[in-house]
């Protein structure tokens, strides 16, 4: 049938579609409800500072962003390549400290951020390729040991060099002056929030953290990354057909220090503070290890969603729990029990759930309702 000649020209359905897929690097969602989850969580950080009054939802916000690398760059070792690590922190901070020194040597400049970032890359890689090393004689849990030691020592090394790294009280320093509150990039406010250069920071480290993780879902989703998976369910076989699995691990750790030094030189950043704290401690490596798990492993929206989640919880449940036990409603064992004072055994208690009710994270889960319902006779999916 011809079309008439004043009829406007139709866009191709195809275009929206596959422009889309390119960016994901074609790995779907496959479920609708993850696909909204995927698209509110990156929506939310968006709008933030324009939804949400004070310093504390942007701080949250930039955390959330920052620990998706991280994390991500993480599930690329324990969940694509099946290595189990305890030092990645330790990536994560050589690149907040390669940022902290040369900010504090050279001055508050990009120059000195840049200088940085790429000496903290660098020491990252060359540190994954030393520990990669161990992959060649030792396994599973004795490698996970071997890290662990690694971690160890390199946080007293960090300590015990007070001169270089500030020892127990870090570095503070200044960043260049268009990333700091004092400067305005208009004057007033804009949908209520001021466009200044805290907002200008949090936007440069949103854009950064949304490339990287890109770049990542395209590492995993190449040729590369499915030999990742080949070797995380089958070493032996992956060898066998001819992959040499220990050069493919050791590239992955690399792969994986130089986005973990990004996401440390990214909190280097917006802290303004470099310090063992908040790099180095053991309490970071649990909650990345928890990150991953909650939201799944194997799959880099797990680190999108378990981020969120973790952090989200971290921050506002002791504040919810505060809002509830204010209410007039008194009972008296739930009203003990819900007392803010409380939170982190109840934030114990939501983990716990979460890992029995999604063994294979939320992610995971997620995507396995549909095929379990396109799985079933339909005339028992119509009954449920």
């Amino acid at each position: 049938m011809s079309r008439s000649p004043n009829a406007s020209p139709s866009l191709s359905p195809n275009l929206g579609p596959s422009l889309a897929q390119r960016l994901i690097s074609g790995d779907r969602p496959g479920s609708a409800a993850l696909a909204t989850l995927l698209l509110l969580v990156p929506a939310g950080l968006a709008l933030t500072p324009f939804l949400f009054a004070g310093a504390r939802p942007l701080d949250t916000a930039a955390r959330i962003a920052i620990f998706i690398v991280l994390v991500a760059s993480y599930d690329i070792l324990i969940g694509y390549t099946g290595i189990v690590s305890f030092a990645h922190t330790m990536f994560f901070a050589l690149g907040a400290y390669g940022v902290a020194l040369a900010l504090t040597s050279l001055g508050p400049s990009f120059a000195a951020i840049g200088l940085g970032l790429l000496l903290g890359g660098l020491a990252a890689a060359l540190v994954g390729v030393l520990l990669g090393l161990f992959l060649l004689r030792v396994r599973a849990i004795f490698f996970s040991m071997v890290t662990l030691a690694v971690a160890s020592a390199f946080a007293v090394l960090v300590s015990q060099l007070s001169f270089l790294t500030g020892g127990e009280d870090g570095l503070s320093y200044a960043v260049p002056r268009v990333l700091t509150p004092a400067f305005r990039l208009v004057d007033g406010t804009v949908l209520g929030a001021r466009i200044d250069g805290r907002l200008i920071a949090y936007y440069a480290v949103l854009v950064i953290a949304l490339i990287s993780f890109l770049m990542m879902l395209r590492i995993v989703n190449s040729p590369f990354g499915r030999v990742l998976k080949a070797i995380r369910e089958n070493g032996f076989r992956a060898e066998a057909i001819g992959y040499e699995v220990a050069r493919y691990r050791m590239l992955a750790n690399i792969v994986a220090a130089i986005f973990a030094a990004l996401s440390g030189a990214l909190i280097a950043i917006w802290l303004k503070y470099t310090g063992p704290a908040t790099t180095l401690s053991l309490e970071i490596m649990t909650d990345v290890l928890l990150m991953v798990v909650v939201g799944g492993m194997g799959t880099l929206y797990g680190a999108v969603i378990g981020v969120a989640v973790f952090t989200l919880m971290q921050n506002y449940l002791q504040d919810l729990m505060r809002l509830v036990s204010t209410t007039d409603v008194k009972v008296p064992v739930v009203t003990e029990l819900l007392s803010p004072d409380r939170w982190l055994f109840w934030l114990g208690v939501l983990f716990v759930a979460s890992v029995y009710f999604f063994p294979s994270g939320i992610v995971g889960s997620l995507r396995a309702w549909p095929r379990r319902d396109r799985g079933r006779p339909r005339f028992q999916a119509d009954r449920d």
